[in-house]
């Protein structure tokens, strides 16, 4: 029976089962937030956006906010319903507390599928929306938005108004590059580091393309010295990191 016993007992033994180790909560990586170099310090640059607040930003018109939040150290629009009721309910736009007149400015942006947005400036509080305005440099996803885009449309452009000279967006969900120079009455849009569109306001092909525009009967388009930067809340889901501007 002592011999049975003892064959049972290294018998449990083998077959056993070990106790699992401890279990452990994988290490959230730490959150890049934006930074200047020393350099850019020197040279003027300011950032726009802390990558933790919202501070120094504000809906346009002080409509109600239900889409715009900070997320992982960037400016995250939720996606919403496109169709704004104008008191902020569904959508509304964010931009700057500070105007700014000439300057450069760059970001760093993502769209989501079939996404639209979009970087407004010089823009003013006078009507209804931003964009009747401010120019705006389009943000979209050149491939995946429906129905297809016109030139005039595509990401980098001075929106209705003067079509990027090259293709140089990424695709949906890749980050990309935007500088924006304003200076006086010259602009230059840059993406990805290529000049895809400059103009001249106020010229006689300025007038012409706003004569053949949607905004040919919007008397404030693109008349302000100075004015609020403004990201787009088109009801697409887009990211935004890495805003910093500098006075010219």
């Amino acid at each position: 029976m002592k011999k049975i016993v003892f064959l049972l007992s290294i018998l449990a033994a083998c077959t056993g089962k070990k106790e699992s180790p401890a279990a452990t909560t994988p290490a959230v990586p730490d959150i890049a937030l934006p930074s200047l170099s020393d350099q850019q310090k020197a040279d003027g640059w300011k950032l726009l956006f802390d990558g933790k607040s919202l501070e120094g930003w504000r809906i346009f018109k002080n409509w109600k906010n239900n889409t715009w939040e900070v997320k992982d150290g960037m400016l995250h629009c939720k996606p919403l319903n496109e169709q704004a009721k104008g008191d902020g309910d569904e959508r509304s736009d964010i931009m700057t507390n500070d105007e700014f007149g000439n300057f450069e400015f760059t970001c760093e942006w993502k769209i989501s599928h079939a996404g639209n947005s979009g970087i407004i400036y010089r823009v003013t509080e006078e009507y209804e929306q931003p964009y009747f305005t401010g120019p705006e440099y389009q943000v979209i996803d050149d491939e995946g938005y429906q129905p297809k885009q016109s030139d005039v449309h595509l990401s980098g452009a001075n929106y209705d108004m003067m079509a990027p000279s090259v293709k140089a967006a990424k695709p949906a969900g890749e980050w990309n590059e935007t500088k924006i120079v304003v200076n006086g009455k010259n602009v230059e849009h840059w993406l990805n580091g290529q000049k895809v569109v400059a103009y001249e306001l106020g010229s006689a092909d300025w007038q012409k393309r706003k004569d053949g525009s949607k905004w040919k009967d919007k008397k404030g388009y693109g008349m302000a010295a100075q004015g609020h930067i403004d990201l787009q809340d088109h009801g697409d889901e887009v990211w935004y990191r890495n805003l910093m501007i500098k006075k010219l």
